[in-house]
């Protein structure tokens, strides 16, 4: 069996995988990091979502072998050591943007990646669209937009329209 070998979250890993084992397989089963989620088995969810070397990507989507020598980042790997949250996990939990929490994960991971290359700001509009790739079946998105929002002017230093109202 071919063996890969990867940062995840930090720490470098070496498994053995058959050709065949998806990158989310790995990260569950053998890494025990059961935060990145399996939703559809098809891509259309967006529940495993990760970061592989800084760009979002899902991890259903992606062989175990094609991660060789990446850096992977989950849910797992966002709040620093001290337990502090990231700020758009802070501010998913702020805003209340989540119900059962399944898809809470892959959307956290690809809102950030979305606030990333955008550092001008989006829109509501925006965001929404940015958010194609991933389903909630709970909250309607809006708090999930707001939540957003709200993170993206944290990440950029900006002070938040949405943090002022909120006062």
């Amino acid at each position: 069996m071919p063996q890969v070998t990867l940062t995840v979250n930090g720490k470098s890993h070496t498994a053995e995988v058959e050709g065949r084992t998806l990158l989310v397989e790995l990260l569950r089963e053998t890494l025990r990091l059961t935060g990145t989620h399996v939703g559809c088995d098809t891509s259309q969810c967006g529940a495993c979502v990760v970061h592989i070397d800084g760009e979002s990507a899902k991890a259903c989507t992606v062989l175990a072998v094609a991660a060789e020598g990446t850096s992977v980042t989950t849910i797992e790997g966002l709040a620093a050591a001290d337990g502090t949250l990231h700020p758009m996990q802070e501010a998913f939990r702020e805003y209340h943007a989540l119900q059962c929490g399944f898809c809470t994960p892959g959307m956290v991971m690809s809102a950030i990646d979305l606030v990333q290359k955008n550092p001008q700001g989006l829109s509501e509009h925006e965001i929404r669209e940015g958010l194609e790739g991933n389903l909630c079946r709970c909250t309607g998105y809006h708090n999930i937009v707001k939540a957003i929002a709200a993170a993206q002017d944290v990440m950029h230093g900006r002070v938040s329209e949405l943090a002022r109202a909120a006062e």
